[in-house]
C-alpha cells in the first residue's frame, strides 16, 4: 500500500482513496474522514438526560410507534428527534438498512441468526437483536460477497 499526502492551502480539501474493495479499513477510513467534517455525532434524549452520541457508539437506529430510537453499544435506547430517512442521509456508509424501519451499524454486528420459521435476526455486540427483512438480507449478502 502506498500513502501520499499533499498539503496545498490554496485548494479545496479532498480525501480520495483507491482500494481493491470495501472492508474494515475502508469503513474506518470513511469514519475518520466523516468525523473530521464534523458530522460524527447526534443529540439523543432519555426521559431525564440529553446525551451526545457518536455515530460509532450507535449499534442500531430503529422506529417504534412512530418514534425514532438509537441503541448504543451498551444496549441503552435513546430517543432521536430526526426521521429515519433524515438519519440515513447523515449517517456514515457503514450503516446499512436491515428492514423498513431500522438501520444497523455494520461494524457492531456480531452475527446473523436464522430461526426455524425462515426469518433472520441480526445480533449486535451488546446483545440487542432486530429482525432482517428478506429483501434487505439479500442485499446484505450480495454486498458481503
Amino acid at each position: 500500500m502506498k500513502f501520499k499526502l499533499n498539503i496545498d492551502k490554496s485548494k479545496e480539501e479532498l480525501v480520495e482513496a483507491t482500494l481493491h474493495g470495501r472492508g474494515d479499513f475502508s469503513y474506518r477510513l470513511e469514519e475518520l474522514v466523516l468525523s473530521y467534517i464534523g458530522e460524527d455525532s447526534i443529540t439523543a434524549y432519555t426521559e431525564d438526560d440529553i446525551k451526545v452520541l457518536k455515530f460509532s457508539e450507535i449499534e442500531c437506529v430503529t422506529v417504534v410507534d412512530s418514534k425514532t430510537y438509537a441503541v448504543d453499544t451498551s444496549g441503552e435506547r435513546y430517543r432521536l428527534k430526526m426521521r429515519l430517512y433524515e438519519l440515513s442521509e447523515i449517517l456514515p456508509g457503514y450503516f446499512i438498512k436491515i428492514n423498513k424501519s431500522s438501520l444497523a451499524n455494520r461494524t457492531r454486528i456480531e452475527r446473523f441468526s436464522a430461526a426455524f420459521s425462515g426469518s433472520v435476526d441480526v445480533v449486535f455486540k451488546s446483545g440487542y437483536r432486530d429482525y432482517v427483512s428478506r429483501r434487505c438480507f439479500s442485499d446484505i449478502k450480495k454486498e458481503m460477497k
